[in-house]
C-alpha cells in the first residue's frame, strides 16, 4: 500500500492491523481510499479522506461543522431508540490526539469514517420508490437538526445560494465575453433574464423573517444517500462537506432539481427533459413526512417555487461557467457547460408548466 496512505491510517486510533489500501472511487472533490484491518473478530474497514482545500480552503471549519453536526444526530438516534446508530449516521473516526482531522507535513487535512457496509448509491434515481426513500432521507436529516442548539455553524461557502449574486457573475461574464461565447448562448442569457425575478424570491423572505435559517446539507441529491443492500431503504446521508447554515427550502429546491426529471443533467435532446410528476409526488411524499413537523406554513408554501429556483441557479452557474471558459466544471465535449445549461433551463420551463399542479399536490399532504 502506498506509504503516505499507511503513514496516516497510522495517525488515528484505531486497533487492529491496517492490511489493505484501496483508491475508493464512490466522490468526485475529496482523494478517499477504503482501509482494511484485521482483527480478532474479523476485518473492519474505514474510509479515509484527505479534503480537498481547493473546493473548501477551509477544511479545518469543515471538520469542526461535521463532528458537530454528526454527534447531534446520533445523540438524536440514541434518545429515540435507534438500534443502528452506526449505520443511520457517519461516525468520525478521532486521531490519536483526540482530534476530528489529522494535518499532514505539507498541510493536507485527513478524515477518517466507519465505512457502512452493505449499502449502494445511486447516481440518479430510478424508480418513485427510490426518490420518496431519498426525500424523507433529507428530511429527516434537516429534522434530526432543527433543534441544533450552541454556536451557529461556520459558513464555509458564504453565499453558496445567493442567487442574485450569481447572476451579478453571470452579467459580469455577458459584459466581459472574453472568451468570444455570447453570441452562441445568446438564447440562454434571454431565458435567465427572463426568470431574473425569482433570483431573490427566498433571500427575501428570509430577510423578512417568514422563512427561518436552518442547517441545510447544501448538496442534496441522491448519489448523497446510502441505502440498504438487502431491503432498499435509505440509511443515510453522506457528503457533508456542504453542511451549514442554509434554507430548508434550498435542499428541496435542489432534490427537485436532480430527482424529478429522469433526464441527464447535459441531455442534449431537450424533448426528454420534463418534470416526472410521479417522481416529483413520491419526493414530496418523503420529505414532507420526515420534514413537515418542523416546517412553517411559509416554508411548504413555497416548496415548488424553491424547485425552480435552485433549478435556474444551477443553469446560470453553468452558463457562466461556459462564458468564462469552463473553469470550474470539468467538459468532455465543447459546449458541454452551455449544453447543461440548455437542461436546467428546459426544466425550468417544465417546473413552470407543472407549477399548479405540483403544489395542489403538496398543499394534499
Amino acid at each position: 500500500m502506498p506509504a503516505e496512505v499507511a503513514d496516516i491510517a497510522s495517525r488515528f486510533a484505531v486497533t487492529g492491523k491496517l492490511i489493505a489500501a484501496d483508491p475508493f472511487t464512490g466522490g468526485h472533490i475529496n482523494d478517499s481510499h477504503l482501509l482494511t484491518y484485521r482483527r480478532a473478530g474479523g476485518a473492519v474497514r474505514f474510509l479515509l479522506q484527505r479534503i480537498n482545500d481547493a473546493v473548501f480552503p477551509k477544511p479545518a471549519l469543515v471538520m469542526d461543522n461535521i463532528q458537530r453536526v454528526t454527534a447531534h444526530i446520533a445523540d438524536r438516534l440514541k434518545a429515540q431508540g435507534v438500534a443502528d446508530i452506526h449505520r443511520r449516521v457517519l461516525t468520525l473516526v478521532l486521531t490519536r490526539e483526540g482530534g476530528a482531522y489529522h494535518r499532514d507535513a505539507v498541510g493536507g487535512h485527513w478524515r477518517l469514517y466507519h465505512f457502512i457496509e452493505g449499502t449502494r448509491v445511486y447516481e440518479a434515481v430510478e424508480t418513485p420508490r427510490q426518490a420518496e426513500f431519498a426525500g424523507r432521507a433529507f428530511g429527516a436529516f434537516q429534522c434530526l437538526l432543527a433543534d441544533f442548539a450552541g454556536p451557529r455553524l461556520h459558513e464555509t461557502i458564504p453565499d453558496f445560494h445567493n442567487t442574485p449574486l450569481r447572476c451579478e457573475a453571470l452579467d459580469r461574464a455577458v459584459q466581459t465575453d472574453s472568451y468570444n461565447r455570447v453570441s452562441a448562448a445568446r438564447a440562454e442569457i434571454d431565458t435567465a433574464d427572463r426568470y431574473r425575478p425569482l433570483a431573490g424570491v427566498l433571500l427575501d423572505l428570509h430577510g423578512a423573517g417568514e422563512i427561518p435559517e436552518r442547517i441545510a446539507h447544501n448538496d442534496a441529491k441522491i448519489s448523497n444517500v446510502l441505502f440498504d443492500r438487502t431491503t432498499g431503504a435509505a440509511l443515510c446521508v453522506t457528503d457533508l462537506d456542504t453542511v451549514m447554515p442554509g434554507l430548508a427550502l434550498n435542499d428541496f429546491g435542489d432534490m427537485v432539481r436532480s430527482m424529478t426529471c429522469a433526464a441527464a443533467e447535459d441531455e442534449t435532446d431537450l424533448s426528454k427533459v420534463e418534470v416526472q410528476m410521479p417522481l416529483f409526488e413520491a419526493l414530496a411524499r418523503g420529505y414532507l413526512e420526515a420534514a413537515g413537523e418542523f416546517l412553517t406554513p411559509a416554508e411548504r408554501e413555497h416548496l415548488v417555487l424553491a424547485g425552480k429556483l435552485i433549478t435556474l441557479e444551477q443553469g446560470v452557474r453553468f452558463l457562466t461557467d461556459f462564458l468564462t471558459g469552463d473553469t470550474y466544471y470539468k467538459t468532455q465535449r465543447p459546449k458541454h457547460n452551455l449544453d447543461r445549461c440548455r437542461t436546467q433551463f428546459r426544466l425550468v420551463e417544465s417546473i413552470d408548466r407543472h407549477e399548479a399542479l405540483m403544489n395542489r399536490f403538496v398543499g394534499s399532504l
